[in-house]
């Protein structure tokens, strides 16, 4: 466990200079503009209600319940600031860029729990992770595969593409392919992709390791919408302690530049632990985060799983308090408008609950097998069974006993 932050060290770090091509650098949204994307945002809800809908009453109703869905998730904060980049518009990790069709069939999917629609016209799933490979080269504190990692392959190349379709047919807005480290399996990876409906945005969720420009480009090419990359310090010494790799620091540097320079979104994920948490650590984080340009930053807490099974790691409520109000103040205020979004999972299943465990979203293993989420490893069934849907509704009805709300 790292133990050892120091002042000094944040502080210094945060005048680090990179080498980061930014010639293709995602653009921050703010001010006016802003503000005319967000009404191109409303004309296209309203659209989509009138196409869903014949009563106008429901158009009205339909649009109150967006509303009420979204202040459930933040409140009355204001969104101050938005994603650019291949001519979409994102306000989040796990939101299909604007102006999209799998945006728009994400929003049908949303109204749909105010009152069916078609279901040709909705998704079952917003977001899915799918494991795809148990190796990897790095040995991380927090692994919640940790078990699992480095055994005998289980999935074969076509089951694992077989996986993917039976999520497609069911409708799925976004698909996070992770391990392991997927990119290990590269050319798999990439006849994955290629061989995947493009109705579905794809994400791989790596620590960068070997994601040199020839990958980035060979993933771009088949599919891939953008990588969310494992960096849990600023510091390259304590994130290679972190994850007992003397490289794992360099190849993050190494993914976002290349990932940026062939227009893949992309995003920082942290790890936030009790010993890192305080915010001058924080800040340094997203100081680092805008120098290196990505799109995003997703905060994480600790769950006693996998190589954090049985051990003290879950936070305090002094921690998550700071966590929030360093994440409101980030998010909401124009002072902070030029750096990434952040997004913060603890917060919103809080207010809102766990929308993963077959009810929006699930999570499968390097078995094929359905679990709630990444951190809720209890498997339901495979989804290459032929009782997937029972399954898949069992999962559902048990929801998550942490986030329940």
């Amino acid at each position: 466990m790292i133990v050892e932050l120091q002042d000094k060290e944040a502080k210094e770090t945060r005048l680090i200079s990179t080498t980061i091509d930014t010639s293709n650098k995602p653009q921050i949204i703010t001010g006016l503009r802003l503000k005319f994307i967000r009404l191109r945002i409303k004309f296209t809800l309203l659209k989509v209600i009138v196409k869903c809908y014949h009563n106008p009453l429901d158009w009205i109703q339909s649009l109150r319940y967006l509303i009420r869905f979204r202040r459930r998730f933040l409140g009355n904060n204001k969104v101050h600031k938005m994603v650019c980049i291949n001519g979409k518009y994102h306000i989040g990790l796990y939101t299909p860029g604007w102006n999209s069709k799998v945006y728009k069939r994400f929003i049908a999917s949303q109204i749909n729990d105010f009152k069916p629609v078609n279901k040709g016209t909705i998704n079952r799933f917003n977001n899915v992770f799918f494991a795809i490979t148990k190796k990897c080269a790095l040995q991380c504190e927090h692994c919640f595969e940790w078990d699992n990692l480095n055994k005998k392959e289980v999935l074969s190349d076509s089951e694992l593409q077989g996986i993917v379709k039976r999520i497609q047919d069911k409708g799925v807005s976004q698909i996070h392919l992770s391990g392991g480290e997927p990119l290990i399996k590269m050319d798999a990876l990439v006849k994955l992709l290629n061989g995947a409906d493009k109705s579905t945005e794809f994400w791989v969720v790596t620590s960068g390791f070997m994601l040199n420009n020839t990958n980035a480009k060979r993933l771009k090419e088949a599919g891939l919408t953008g990588a969310v990359i494992s960096l849990d310090h600023f510091s390259p010494k304590l994130h290679n302690r972190f994850r007992n790799f003397k490289d794992a620091y360099y190849w993050v540097e190494e993914a976002v530049k290349n990932a940026n320079n062939n227009n893949l979104i992309t995003a920082l994920s942290l790890c936030a632990t009790k010993e890192f948490i305080s915010e001058d650590n924080l800040m340094s984080y997203m100081e680092l985060a805008k120098k290196l340009k990505v799109s995003f930053v997703q905060f994480l807490e600790p769950k006693a799983v996998g190589h954090y099974a049985n051990k003290d790691v879950i936070l305090n409520q002094d921690q998550i308090d700071l966590l929030e109000k360093f994440f409101k103040k980030m998010n909401f205020t124009s002072e902070y408008s030029t750096y990434p979004i952040i997004t913060y999972h603890g917060y919103y299943q809080r207010r809102q609950g766990c929308l993963s465990a077959g009810k929006k979203g699930i999570y499968i293993d390097t078995d094929g097998d359905m679990n709630a989420c990444p951190f809720c490893h209890k498997k339901t069934g495979n989804v290459l069974d032929s009782r997937f849907d029972e399954n898949l509704e069992l999962l559902n009805s048990e929801g998550c006993k942490s986030y329940g709300i």
